[in-house]
C-alpha cells in the first residue's frame, strides 16, 4: 500500500474516493501536519500505487475496512481518526463498526451513514432505475465501463470531476438517459478547468489512471451484494464513536441521500456536526479546502480536549 505522509502526532487517516487518489488529500495532509497530528493519505486498494488484486470479490468493504486496521498496524500506531470521502466514507464507517478499537474517531464526507440497509442494495437500485441510465448499475458488467473511461483516461476524468463539482449548471452529473446510454453521456465535458482543479493537477490523475486502469476501482462499486451479505453482523450496530460528517450542498450523492441524511444521527449518536457547504459539489475537500480543514480542525480541537479532560 502507498501512502503520502506528514507531520507528527496523533494519527489521522485520509481516505480517497472515486476516481482519485492520495492526490485529493493535498491541501488537507498540510494543513494537519501543520497542526500537529501524523496525516497518512494511502492510494487505496486498486489504486495509483497500490497493489491491484484482480478478482472482483477482492474489493467488498469488510476487507477494505481490514486494510484500515492493518495499515495503522503497520504505521505502528493503535489508533486512528478515520477520515473518508466518496467511497472513502464508507470504508471509514465501516472501519469504525467492525475494528472500533482502532477508530478513535470518524469523519465521512458526501457520503451519510444510516445502517445497514434491510435489503439487497442492488435489486433496490435495478427497481429505481429499472428503464433509466444509473451508473452503479452500468459499472457491474466487468470490462463495459473500463473500456469506456480508458479511451481517453484524461477527457474522462476531466468530464467526471467537472460535473459532479458545484461549478457545473444543474443536471450536469447522470442527466436522465435511456438505460442503453453509456457514463460520458450523461455528463458534461467543460471547455476549461474549474478553478479548483489545475491543469497539473489532472496530469497527475490522468498519469495514475492510464498506468494502473480502472478495473480495481470498478470492482469496488461490484461488491455491493457481497458487502451487504458481509455485514449481516451489522444489522441495527450503531456507529458509536465522535463522528462529523461533511458534505457540499450541490453533491449529487446528497441529492439522492436526503432519507440516510435525516437517519445518519439514528445511526452515528455521537453525531457532533454535519457541515453543508453552500455551492459545493461532490469533491468537496479539493473544491472548498480552506472551509473543510477549519471543519476537521474544529473536530480534531475538541477531541483532544476531551481527551485531556479524561
Amino acid at each position: 500500500m502507498h501512502v503520502a505522509e506528514q507531520g507528527q502526532g496523533p494519527l489521522v487517516l485520509l481516505l480517497h474516493g472515486f476516481p482519485e487518489s492520495w492526490y485529493s488529500w493535498r491541501h488537507q495532509l498540510t494543513a494537519l501536519a501543520a497542526a500537529g497530528y501524523r496525516a497518512v493519505a494511502p492510494d487505496q486498494r486498486g489504486y495509483g500505487d497500490t497493489d491491484k488484486p484482480d478478482a472482483i470479490e477482492a474489493y467488498d468493504v469488510v476487507t477494505l475496512a481490514d486494510d484500515v486496521a492493518a495499515l495503522i498496524d503497520a504505521l505502528g500506531e493503535r489508533q486512528a481518526v478515520v477520515i473518508g470521502h466518496d467511497w472513502g466514507a464508507p470504508v471509514a464507517w465501516h472501519a469504525a463498526l467492525l475494528h472500533p478499537e482502532r477508530v478513535r474517531a470518524v469523519v465521512g464526507m458526501s457520503v451519510p451513514y444510516a445502517g445497514r440497509p434491510p435489503g439487497s442494495p442492488l435489486a433496490r437500485l435495478q427497481q429505481t432505475f429499472e428503464d433509466i441510465f444509473f451508473y452503479i448499475l452500468y459499472f457491474q458488467e466487468p470490462g463495459v465501463a473500463e473500456a469506456e473511461l480508458q479511451a481517453d483516461v484524461r477527457r474522462s476524468l476531466r468530464t467526471f470531476y467537472f460535473s459532479g463539482s458545484g461549478d457545473a449548471p444543474a443536471g450536469s452529473a447522470f442527466s436522465p438517459h435511456p438505460k442503453t446510454a453509456k457514463l460520458l453521456d450523461t455528463m458534461r465535458d467543460p471547455a476549461q478547468l474549474p478553478a479548483w482543479l489545475t491543469e497539473t493537477d489532472l496530469d497527475y490523475y490522468t498519469e495514475r489512471f492510464e498506468r494502473g486502469g480502472f478495473r480495481g476501482p470498478l470492482n469496488w462499486y461490484r461488491n455491493f451484494d457481497r458487502s451487504w451479505q458481509r455485514t449481516e453482523a451489522l444489522a441495527g450496530k450503531k456507529v458509536e464513536q465522535p463522528a462529523l460528517f461533511i458534505a457540499g450542498e450541490r453533491d449529487p450523492v446528497i441529492a439522492w441521500s436526503q432519507r440516510q441524511l435525516e437517519r445518519m444521527p439514528q445511526a452515528v449518536p455521537h453525531l457532533r456536526e454535519s457541515v453543508l457547504l453552500p455551492g459545493c459539489g461532490h469533491w468537496v475537500q479539493q473544491e472548498r479546502p480552506a472551509e473543510v480543514n477549519a471543519a476537521l480542525l474544529r473536530f480534531l480541537g475538541q477531541l483532544d480536549a476531551d481527551d485531556s479532560a479524561k
